[in-house]
């Protein structure tokens, strides 16, 4: 046999040889992804319970990913856990984009099903968003309103899939907060967009009302923060594809006259700093780490700058002491810088970083009553639970991180769902309780819908 012919027979014999070992060799199983209409809905706990209360060592266990440096508190606390009602078919999916706060004990957040007019065949309109009270002694949600029912437009007109503002209460007792469109094409002439809506809320009524409609023409509100005391309600914007202004647009609404004081170019994408103590309101143009401007209502002109540079994608309230904390936008990086920022002298500060594990992305965070803790979860938009879905402690005076609890996988292993990441968080006035609205998946590839946690600090671990 020629030498041509032995290599050709070699080489079959080696293929032959590998195609039998991959045939014998064991092919790891690929996870099941459930999809969204194969779930129950709506999503609901065992044996019919409407909360459920946890406390397990399993809190206490770090993962593999834990940072070097960062502590892992020595109390596991307890945690309530509930699921937002209203969840009544799959949403697109249900989401908790914007941020929430506490005011007279109580915890509000907003829960929307994303869905937007002609991007799927929806059996349910165009879409929706709800705000809900969370009363602790009770331990119950209540939802306060369903926008798109309380709007009650003709069909073929859109309504928003999203709260994506933060949901404040003012000095009168009524909760604002603004609206944001499930998809960008959907906020267009052909379904009869004008703009989106600020409205607000009376929780001790019920009632609700429009504040605003399209306060920038053709653009909806994803970014706001009120001053209680003034009523002045801040936002940024995001353009319709029909809007002559496509720039991210900064407004200032007097909510008690309902008058526009103020709307210019160069507005923040997606947070804004607010010093109560003088009214006025700082932010960064964009998403990005830059340069820090300050509006003053007193004489309501463009926007100036600080002469300072920060990053602005999540921020606190102002303490006594009147410093305000700030985080840096960290979605695509692997750390994010936290801030301090002095009202009073406008200087600007880094005091550490967020990142316990491998993720970096904080998209609300929160300062105790005492002025000493920050209060945050990494991983805000999914992947929270790569690194234990871990609720952080920040000490300001030290820079130290401790994880109070990693609730990832106990819900996952008792429950069978996942703690993904928040968009909204807030720390009650006592400053032993932590409110966490999750984006939950049930074997979803993302998020299917939305859960509340309240994290019952120890005061152990309070203590300095």
């Amino acid at each position: 046999m020629s030498t041509t012919r032995l290599l050709l027979a070699g080489l079959c014999l080696i293929s032959l040889q590998s195609d039998l070992l991959a045939q014998k060799k064991p092919q790891a199983a690929r996870p099941k992804v459930i999809k969204d209409a194969d779930l129950p809905w709506p999503p609901a706990l065992p044996d019919g319970q409407t909360i459920v209360t946890e406390s397990s060592p399993k809190f206490l266990q770090a993962p593999d990913t834990l940072r070097d440096g960062v502590a892992v508190a020595k109390t596991a606390p307890t945690v309530d856990f509930l699921f937002y009602p209203g969840q009544n078919y799959p949403g697109k999916p249900w989401s908790n984009w914007g941020d929430g706060s506490v005011a007279n004990g109580k915890y509000y957040s907003a829960i929307g099903d994303h869905y937007a007019i002609g991007r799927t065949d929806n059996e349910h309109g165009t879409g929706t968003a709800f705000v809900f009270e969370y009363d602790p002694a009770k331990r119950s949600l209540r939802s306060l309103v369903d926008v798109t029912k309380f709007l009650n437009l003709p069909q073929g007109h859109y309504t928003p899939g999203k709260i994506h503002s933060r949901v404040d209460m003012g000095r009168d007792g009524w909760l604002y907060y603004s609206t944001h469109r499930g998809s960008p094409k959907a906020a267009n002439d052909e379904n009869h967009y004008l703009g989106d809506w600020i409205f607000r809320t009376n929780p001790q009524t019920g009632e609700s009302q429009i504040v605003a409609h399209g306060p920038v023409p053709k653009h909806s509100i994803p970014n706001s923060v009120l001053d209680p005391e003034r009523l002045i309600y801040y936002g940024g914007t995001a353009a319709g594809p029909d809007a002559e202004l496509q720039d991210i647009r900064f407004f200032a609404y007097d909510v008690r006259n309902r008058k526009l004081l103020y709307s210019g170019p160069n507005g923040p994408a997606r947070y804004m700093i607010l010093a109560k103590s003088t009214g006025r309101v700082y932010y960064v143009p964009g998403n990005e780490d830059g340069e820090l401007l300050r509006f003053d209502p007193a004489s309501p002109a463009a926007p100036v700058s600080t002469g300072q540079t920060i990053g602005v994608r999540a921020a606190t309230e102002e303490t006594a002491d009147g410093l305000v904390y700030t985080v840096s936008t960290g979605q695509r990086d692997s750390d994010a810088t936290v801030w301090q920022f002095n009202t009073k002298t406008e200087q600007v500060k880094a005091i550490g970083t967020v990142a316990v594990g491998t993720s970096a992305y904080v998209a609300s965070i929160d300062v105790d009553p005492t002025g000493r803790y920050l209060y945050y979860v990494p991983g805000a938009h999914g992947g929270a639970d790569r690194d234990g879905s871990p609720v952080v402690q920040f000490d300001v005076q030290t820079g130290k991180k401790k994880v109070l609890a990693f609730l990832h996988p106990h819900f996952q292993d008792k429950y069978d769902f996942t703690l993904k990441g928040t968009y909204s968080t807030a720390v009650s006035a006592e400053g032993d309780k932590l409110y966490i609205t999750w984006n939950i998946s049930r074997g979803t590839r993302a998020w299917d819908c939305c859960g509340l946690t309240a994290v019952h600090i120890p005061d152990s671990e309070r203590i300095p």
